[in-house]
């Protein structure tokens, strides 16, 4: 049995991730006046839709395009040896250091916590209509899983089959899909808790939800 408790104070010590800025593509490098200690903000808006901080431009055939922080946090290491040079796509130009939110602390407590059922193959992925309906009506955790069940519909050039889930016993805690996405073979479909587990997680989300102080 997994340590909910015990991986939660891993995170309370290292609250962060350091996110590497590589370059997109090749092009001529022209930072955007970043140092080390900025605070920077990511991509915000209801779709994402607005960009966040520009951190650099990428010249490429006098195609000049920004190159924006994904997340909100802090500079704190900039390539400055690069600034008008040309580099190869997947160059390191910066690194940002991000203080998790709430939310994403819940994230992966989950994902560490729960049974993650993965696509099999790239496609996209319904319930069958009778989960479907349940989770519309009663919510996730209405709905217990056995391994061999029926749960997928998967959608491929144009052809439907079903796909059972294969795993442990459990509810649904966590779906990572909505109807009808494209998913990435590998990319988690759901996460499924043991029922006798239930409580423990849920005791660590609210723990989470009511202290977790998040950094302005």
């Amino acid at each position: 049995m997994l340590n909910v408790k015990g991986l939660l104070e891993d995170i309370k010590a290292s609250p962060y991730e350091e996110i590497v800025i590589a370059a997109p593509h090749t092009g001529v490098v022209e930072f955007a006046g970043i140092r080390p200690g900025d605070k920077v903000q990511g991509r915000s808006g209801t779709w994402k839709e607005k960009p966040g901080t520009v951190l650099a431009h990428l010249t490429r055939e006098k195609n000049r395009k920004p190159l924006c922080a994904p997340e909100k946090g802090e500079v704190v290491e900039v390539h400055v040896e690069l600034e008008g040079r040309f580099v190869e796509a997947g160059e390191p130009l910066a690194v940002i250091r991000h203080f998790l939110t709430r939310k994403e602390v819940i994230e992966l407590i989950l994902k560490k916590a729960l049974s993650l059922f993965p696509a099999p193959e790239k496609a996209k992925y319904y319930f069958v209509p009778e989960i479907d309906q349940k989770l519309k009506v009663s919510g996730k955790r209405s709905v217990k899983l056995r391994d061999g069940m029926e749960v997928f519909i998967v959608s491929r050039m144009k052809r439907e089959t079903v796909l059972p889930y294969t795993g442990p016993g459990g509810i649904i805690y966590s779906v990572y899909f909505h109807r009808g996405d494209n998913v990435d073979a590998g990319q988690p479909l759901i996460g499924v808790c043991p029922e006798d587990q239930l409580s423990l997680i849920q005791d660590v989300v609210t723990k989470v939800q009511s202290e977790w102080e998040e950094v302005e």
